[in-house]
């Protein structure tokens, strides 16, 4: 079954800095389909020469291995690039169009969304008027990337918005620090080890830090980063997946169920910061500098460094901060 992989805001940080780099990486040890194609999609006017040339300057730079030119020339031909508006029907049907041609009869898709948050509902809503959600000739599945709304109420907006094109199933909401190796490796080292599983409480363990350290600044991200800061960029999503691992009841099995359901055990046990209490459990602040990297408002409050202080009311993590 022929392939397809469509990259919305394939002209961004993350599809330079991870996504094509790891894709590039699965095609060179042979883990692709064998009818296997890239579609960028993205409101930056580029040619499909262009995406492939800022996308060998990202694998250059952002691979991680060493690599022939002969194996980036087999890989290259499979990137296409189509420039368009994400809350634009037209450019939608011109998607169609294109997958069309390239795929030549059935073929899976898979549509990963690495674009802004504001546009989730947009490409989702134009992905069902263009037909591209419908399963007739393939599986669809769509890739959510965090943030996921920017509060409660927005993101149940969101859900709700999704679900006008989606059955849930096609639905896949990612956390990439969840890919690690290290954060993967957690739950065996804390269940499956004698050792550890026996001191992993409150009889032993005087506090628990999760740390989550940067040696670069926003780069090209100051767009979306400056609306959102440290806390709604890595708190709300990886640091609290990270600490329900860290955490968390032994699941039942390691479905995905199971897990979900020991998460959300853990996180209904932390105890909510009270508004008096902000000052002494809190901290934000901003490296020097950020107000003059580009895109970044003048005189900006945006936190680029957070530190939060926990506590879990339950049996295992009592009185551990």
């Amino acid at each position: 079954m022929s392939t397809s992989l469509i990259i919305f805001g394939a002209s961004g940080d993350l599809s330079q800095r991870k996504l094509i780099p790891a894709l590039f990486s699965l095609f060179r040890k042979g883990r692709l389909p064998a009818d296997f194609r890239i579609i960028g999609f993205a409101t930056r006017p580029w040619s499909t020469d262009d995406f492939r040339a800022a996308a060998r300057a990202g694998a250059d730079q952002f691979a991680g291995f060493k690599f022939a030119d002969s194996e980036w020339a087999a890989f290259a031909p499979r990137l296409t690039y189509l420039s368009g508006n994400f809350t634009d029907p037209a450019a939608f049907a011109q998607l169609a169009d294109i997958l069309g041609q390239l795929e030549a009869g059935p073929a899976d898709r898979l549509f990963y969304l690495a674009t802004p948050p504001r546009f989730y509902a947009d490409i989702i809503a134009n992905l069902g008027q263009a037909g591209l959600a419908s399963e007739d000739a393939g599986w669809r599945r769509v890739v959510i990337e965090k943030p996921f709304g920017h509060d409660e109420a927005s993101a149940r907006a969101l859900n709700q918005a999704i679900h006008q094109a989606l059955d849930e199933r096609q639905i896949y909401r990612i956390d990439h620090y969840l890919g690690k190796e290290t954060v993967q490796n957690i739950l065996v080292s804390r269940f499956a080890n004698t050792i550890y599983e026996p001191l992993w409480n409150r009889n032993y363990v005087d506090h628990v830090q999760i740390t989550v350290a940067e040696t670069v600044g926003v780069g090209s991200r100051a767009g979306y980063y400056d609306s959102v800061g440290a806390v709604r960029d890595m708190f709300q999503n990886h640091i609290l997946q990270l600490l329900s691992l860290v955490a968390m009841e032994a699941p039942a099995s390691f479905d995905t169920e199971a897990l979900r359901e020991e998460k959300v055990k853990l996180l209904k046990a932390v105890r909510p910061i009270r508004a008096g209490e902000v000052a002494r459990n809190t901290v934000r602040a901003q490296y020097r500098d950020y107000r003059d990297e580009p895109g970044v408002a003048p005189g900006s409050q945006t936190e680029t460094y957070a530190a939060l202080r926990f506590t879990i009311d339950n049996w295992r993590w009592q009185g551990v901060p």
